[in-house]
């Protein structure tokens, strides 16, 4: 009775116009969910915002199950008499059938149109103007929690503490600190930790800053300083980064840019109460460790920056340049030579000599190692050089420089060791093991690109079945990485960043483990099966809705195309398109409904039925008559299919209820199969068919979700369309076999062989022969590889660049295709000779080197595959078939072959 209310307007809600989802896009993919794909979700006007939140909430799977779980007694819902009240609980309604369609909805996305709505009591204009995702969020967390807290009050009055959103979001930090000299403490609440990211350069040290204002330690005189501490934390842990400053001289708000990283695990330890004794003391040691890093900073400092004046220079380099300016002075005569007093004077121009003592003076240069070509008399003469020193002052002079240099390189050294090891230590100091309990996993990351008043939202989701990061961008979800994430995420390069960071408690192996292992596709069938029965039969119509949606658009694209052109005799036309010669060619497969296809293609044999009720037309009405056709058409095609098969004739190739009932399909998807048939708008010659047409439309839309499993019904036609198809193509490969044409037909066989193989999958009725495909599969291939062989050992250009076509692009795919764990013996059999008959030619004398050079690169290829991608060229449109051509074509190639070899079809 919850859903009674609001079903009406779900009604209307759902009838949106025709075909308004897929616009001008007529492909399938555009429109309709890829297996268990998360869908995306439709922007109705600057809703980028809502998508993101939404998108991010819905993929918690503890919060989905309490948004589609939620109920109230009905007399609650009746004693809500408030408007907000009534507000929250409609919403949770619109969320909860939002969150069903997101689950169990066939379409790639989904309108959150009717949930949007509601918001507008909230933001002044939700439609046009884009809202903040912090300020969404807090709304919508509100929202839901007072509409928890009605299912709650029902048995607590009062109790926030047993509300589930409450306890899923919220936690507590305990504030300690000092005002005006008094001591404080008090419990405080919070939802959304909100972080303001100027000044920092990761989340820890972000979140560190948060948790402390002003200095507890500092003098009496400071009247202020205050810690915070985490007493409890929520399973979902949610911090918003406060990315907008106001600008007071623009007299507007301000996007910050800078760089913020974050880790995908991040440990709580160290800002909880229960952690404090052991974080002080290790914040002790982190105020220790950073005044001792000014300290040595500042003595580096003296060293790197010397000096007096206004320039500065590294002391190490200005003792190099002292050194190198005294070895310039070297004497070029020694005092024995004739200078009077031991006094040397500087040369003006350089000798040999000369160049010898100025290499040797270099205080860098090893006695033992070469010398080093000397300058030009020129290049001596114009260095600066002490302009007169004696032997004794230059060695006293050089051993001293040398001396300082290597004592000031020596402390240079070791106060860069020292900071590198006090950094280390800063960067580890929260490392411990006690500090790593309670671990958070990056969930989700809601983006922001663009500026303050205007950009684009968007939000990478962990997915953790998949184990990987994907995108929710609107209605486009696709797969990410986590280099993409940071790239779009941690700001500093361009304008988009993280507004908003979601963590879960505990690390994705442990989720792993208490999820069991389940798929993706697993979850999603428990929780489809877990839905309530209001919500399933809404997922249902609206799946239902999406299927005569489709009709309805087929029908209407059909009436914009051309009518059918005449089919020349070796007509090339589309293979999905064998309706019958009614039907427009150029119809594609994506657009149309195949149950209607396959009713068009029975029309001879329904009019037949139709015809054979006229009596019951004039006695009792077309009612009588439909019921008459109905039973009489499936009786005739019911005892068909008990017929015993012979190898000359398949009945399943005349009619998919032929197919159905030999496989066992569900009586409903029979039922409605057949009737689906009288329901051909084709029909429609006379008055007696016009109205057992009309009838049976009728009863068609009478027939919901909940008569007929529409997924499973789509199955089996998708699987009689794709028998049909190996059929043409086995009988089209079998053809082209017997005039010789094996290129062709290998292309067609293999194909077919490996359609087969998915339809065989299901049941051994789903398929055609196995054997058979196989059996001329492996003919064609061994002739092939004989033309091949041919034409590689005539040594003739054209010729052998022939041979290796057909080796890439037939022989080798289809060897690769065939080398798998269910080969049977007797294609291992053909593949071992083929190798052989290459590798025969392995070093025969008589064969051209360049040939062999050219064989030596085929043959890894030929005998390990398993390494390379198999690209097999499509095989070339053909003529479609109405039954009855297929069904003769079919007689006449089993005879043909029947008479040539012993194989038996089944």
């Amino acid at each position: 009775r919850l859903h009674e209310t609001p079903s009406a307007d779900n009604k209307n809600r759902s009838k949106r116009k025709r075909c308004e989802v897929w616009g001008e896009n007529l492909k399938q993919n555009d429109w309709r969910r890829v297996g268990d794909w998360p869908v995306g979700m439709k922007n109705i006007g600057n809703t980028c915002w809502f998508s993101a939140v939404i998108q991010s909430l819905f993929q918690l799977p503890e919060f989905r199950r309490l948004v589609l779980g939620y109920s109230l007694p009905q007399n609650v819902l009746e004693s809500c008499c408030s408007r907000t009240g009534k507000r929250n609980v409609a919403f949770m309604q619109e969320l909860q059938c939002l969150f069903a369609l997101m689950l169990g909805t066939r379409r790639k996305f989904v309108d959150p149109s009717a949930a949007l709505e509601l918001l507008r009591d909230a933001f002044r204009s939700a439609e046009e103007q884009q809202q903040d995702v912090s300020e969404f969020t807090h709304k919508l967390l509100d929202w839901l929690e007072d509409a928890f807290q009605l299912a709650v009050n029902a048995g607590s009055p009062g109790d926030k503490s047993e509300n589930p959103m409450v306890q899923l979001f919220y936690g507590t930090f305990l504030t300690e600190g000092v005002h005006e000299g008094n001591t404080f403490s008090k419990i405080e609440t919070f939802g959304q930790y909100p972080l303001q990211v100027n000044g920092y350069r990761d989340l820890a040290e972000c979140l560190a800053g948060a948790m402390v204002e002003g200095e507890l330690e500092a003098p009496p005189a400071r009247t202020y300083g205050q810690q915070r501490w985490f007493t409890k934390l929520p399973p979902v842990l949610t911090f918003e980064l406060s990315r907008f400053e106001f600008n007071q001289s623009l007299g507007q708000p301000e996007k910050i840019h800078t760089k913020l990283e974050f880790p995908q695990t991040i440990y709580m330890d160290r800002y909880l109460y229960s952690s404090k004794e052991l974080i002080q003391t290790k914040r002790e040691e982190l105020k220790r460790l950073k005044e001792k890093m000014v300290v040595l900073q500042q003595k580096l400092e003296r060293y790197l920056r010397f000096g007096s004046g206004p320039t500065c220079f590294p002391l190490p380099d200005m003792l190099r340049s002292v050194l190198e300016f005294v070895g310039a002075g070297t004497p070029l005569l020694s005092p024995a030579q004739g200078q009077p007093n031991g006094v040397l004077e500087r040369q003006d121009a350089g000798t040999e000599d000369a160049g010898f003592f100025l290499a040797n003076s270099s205080p860098q240069q090893n006695p033992c190692s070469p010398l080093p070509p000397c300058g030009s008399p020129a290049e001596v003469s114009d260095r600066p050089a002490p302009r007169t020193v004696s032997e004794e002052e230059l060695n006293l002079v050089r051993k001293c420089l040398q001396r300082w240099r290597d004592e000031v390189e020596q402390d240079v050294q070791e106060l860069k060791e020292s900071i590198a090891r006090i950094n280390v230590s800063i960067e580890q100091m929260y490392c411990d093991p006690l500090l790593q309990q309670v671990p958070y996993r990056l969930h989700a990351v809601l983006v922001h690109e663009g500026q303050a008043n205007a950009g684009h939202y968007w939000a990478y989701v962990y997915d953790r079945p998949r184990q990987a990061w994907l995108k929710y961008n609107d209605i486009a979800v696709t797969e990410s990485s986590w280099e993409e994430l940071q790239r779009d995420s941690f700001g500093g390069a361009r304008n988009a960043s993280a507004y908003c960071l979601m963590y879960t408690r505990g690390t994705a192996a442990g989720t792993a483990a208490r999820t069991g292992g389940i798929s993706a596709a697993g979850q999603l069938q428990e929780e489809l099966a877990a839905l309530s029965p209001e919500l399933r039969h809404y997922v249902q119509e609206e799946n239902w809705r999406l299927e005569r949606e489709a009709e309805e658009w087929d029908e209407k694209q059909s009436c914009k195309l051309p009518p059918p052109e005449p089919s020349p005799a070796s007509g090339s036309q589309e293979l999905s398109s064998e309706s019958g010669p009614d039907v427009p060619r150029c119809r594609e497969r994506s657009v149309r409904s195949l149950s209607s296809e396959h009713a068009r293609m029975a029309t001879e044999q329904t009019a037949q039925a139709i015809a054979n009720t006229a009596d019951a037309y004039e006695r009792n009405g077309v009612e009588a008559a439909l019921c008459e056709a109905f039973h009489e058409e499936y009786s005739r095609l019911y005892l068909l299919a008990k017929e015993t098969p012979t190898p000359r004739s398949d009945a399943r190739l005349q009619h998919v209820l032929i197919y159905l009932l030999q496989n066992n399909a569900p009586q409903q998807v029979v039922e409605r199969t057949l009737l689906e048939q009288f329901a051909d708008k084709n029909l429609s010659y006379d008055e007696r068919s016009i109205s057992i047409m009309k009838v049976a439309r009728a009863k068609l839309r009478e027939i919901g979700p909940d008569d007929v499993d529409m997924e499973e019904y789509r199955r089996w036609h998708e699987d009689y369309s794709l028998f049909r198809k190996v059929s043409v193509y086995l009988l089209t490969g079998l053809e082209l076999y017997q005039n010789g044409k094996y290129q062709e037909s290998l292309t067609y066989l293999v194909y077919a062989y490996q359609s087969n193989g998915q339809l065989l999958r299901k049941g051994p009725g789903r398929g055609v022969s196995k054997a058979l495909i196989a059996l001329y599969r492996r003919k064609c291939l061994l002739k092939l590889n004989e033309v091949a062989a041919s034409l590689f050992v005539s040594a003739e250009d054209a010729r052998v660049a022939e041979g290796m076509g057909i080796l890439n692009e037939l022989i080798i795919p289809c060897m690769h295709l065939m080398n798998g764990f269910d080969t049977s013996e007797e294609d291992l059999d053909a593949l071992e000779a083929m190798r052989s008959r290459w590798c025969s030619y392995l070093g025969r004398e008589d064969m051209d080197a360049r040939l062999q050079l050219q064989l030596g690169e085929l043959l890894p290829r030929l005998l390990d595959g398993s390494s390379e991608a198999v690209v097999l060229k499509e095989p070339p449109k053909i003529r479609p078939h109405s039954p009855y051509d297929l069904c003769s074509r079919f007689a006449a190639v089993m005879e043909s072959i029947h008479a040539a070899s012993a194989v038996t079809v089944n």
